[in-house]
């Protein structure tokens, strides 16, 4: 199984690409986890919020792999703890579809980006910056791997 994040803003500062490859480099080989970032869109004086979100939702739109599941990051979402989010990747797994985990822009997310996804997920009601959320991501998707298989990164 492949779970690829997509985020909009290629630009990382050197701590999220250290810490979201840090903790990718941890997961097994039959389970992936990937960084995509799209560039931000060219905007304009003229482009208003709606605009920019609906032009990164049709980016993130047209980059989620084929047939797989999609994830939305946003704070309105379910709030989960460590053993759900497991028994979630549990059940991904099982399914054997490859997960999108889509991080909209500065902006939000596009309410299409919201209509296709198969679950909404919250970090947390806190608004996070989605530069973070990459690397907060990463971790709780290791972490709930590791619950699920007994690591000792995280035992009851």
């Amino acid at each position: 199984m492949r779970l690829q994040l997509l985020a909009i803003g290629q630009r990382m500062p050197e701590w999220v690409a250290t810490g979201f490859a840090e903790y990718a480099g941890r997961m097994p080989r039959d389970m992936t986890l990937t960084l995509q970032a799209l560039p931000n869109p060219n905007r304009s004086r003229a482009m208003d919020t709606s605009t920019l979100r609906r032009v990164e939702g049709q980016a993130l739109l047209a980059t989620i792999p084929g047939q797989a599941m999609v994830v939305v990051l946003d704070e309105r979402g379910d709030v989960l703890d460590t053993r759900a989010l497991a028994g979630r990747l549990g059940r991904w797994q099982q399914a054997g579809r490859d997960v999108a985990l889509i991080i909209g822009g500065a902006a939000g997310l596009d309410d299409a980006v919201r209509e296709r996804a198969d679950w909404i997920w919250s970090l947390s009601p806190l608004t996070f910056p989605h530069m973070l959320v990459r690397v907060l991501v990463a971790e709780q998707i290791y972490r709930a791997w590791s619950l699920l298989n007994n690591h000792p990164y995280h035992r009851a």
